[in-house]
């Protein structure tokens, strides 16, 4: 179980993500972001050593507001795998110096994001301890309650993904499943949403089970909408 402490960070999350995030393909704004929190959830680390937030911010340095999904982790200490992923360092007021990294680059993030849509793992409150948030809803591709038989087990750790992170102008793509096998190997893709969009994705995209939760949006209203799915193909 995460336990959320009432502390602080040195430099804040949205300190770091507004340096950060101009870098990224899928940025919509101006040269420096106007930042402010908009919601999200959390996912726990079986282990309890890994911090696991899907943080969501609305930047309105630019035209007109985005709201941007940024699943982060936090270590206590470097993790070598995910370099290209590292958002910056932060003194934790009780932790300690954390080590914080876009997710999508970490395999604790992509292993529970994975659970979450096999409905083997429950969304989290993003600012209470042991409390899971029941606005955040898992579906199948067939638009019911997700389960295991939708997300196939064993999709990460050794000889598995999670493989390369591309980057598109609105998500983030996780290429996970089965490696170094011969012959025609179903491989899965895990789409994380950046720009987010309230409303259902599509049909006919051929995902094996999608997450959706709720943001803020700047005037107040409640937004609810896509964050991630998961999608087969054969190499």
């Amino acid at each position: 179980m995460a336990v959320i402490h009432r502390t602080t960070m040195s430099p804040g999350k949205l300190e770091l993500l507004a340096a950060w995030m101009p870098s990224k393909p899928w940025y919509r704004g101006g040269e420096a972001p106007l930042l402010a929190k908009a919601g999200g959830f959390r996912l726990d680390d079986p282990a309890g050593e890994v911090g696991i937030e899907f943080m969501v911010v609305t930047d309105t340095s630019g035209d007109s507001p985005v709201t941007y999904q940024v699943p982060m982790t936090y270590r206590g200490a470097p993790l070598e795998s995910a370099a290209d992923g590292l958002i910056g360092t932060s003194e934790h007021g009780v932790l300690g110096r954390r080590w914080i990294y876009d997710g999508t680059h970490d395999v604790v993030l992509v292993e529970q994001l994975l659970a979450l849509l096999a409905g083997r793992a429950t969304a989290q409150d993003q600012n209470a301890s042991d409390a899971p948030d029941p606005t955040v809803e898992v579906l199948t591709g067939a638009g019911g309650a997700a389960g295991a038989a939708g997300v196939p087990q064993g999709l990460t750790g050794p000889g598995h993904g999670p493989g390369a992170v591309a980057e598109t102008a609105d998500a983030s793509l996780v290429t996970v499943g089965p490696a170094a096998q011969d012959g025609p190997v179903p491989t899965l893709t895990l789409t994380l949403c950046r720009v987010l969009r309230p409303g259902l994705a599509p049909e006919g995209d051929g995902a094996a089970g999608r997450v959706l939760a709720g943001w803020s949006a700047p005037d107040g209203t409640r937004q609810h909408g896509s964050f991630a799915h998961l999608a087969a193909f054969e190499r």
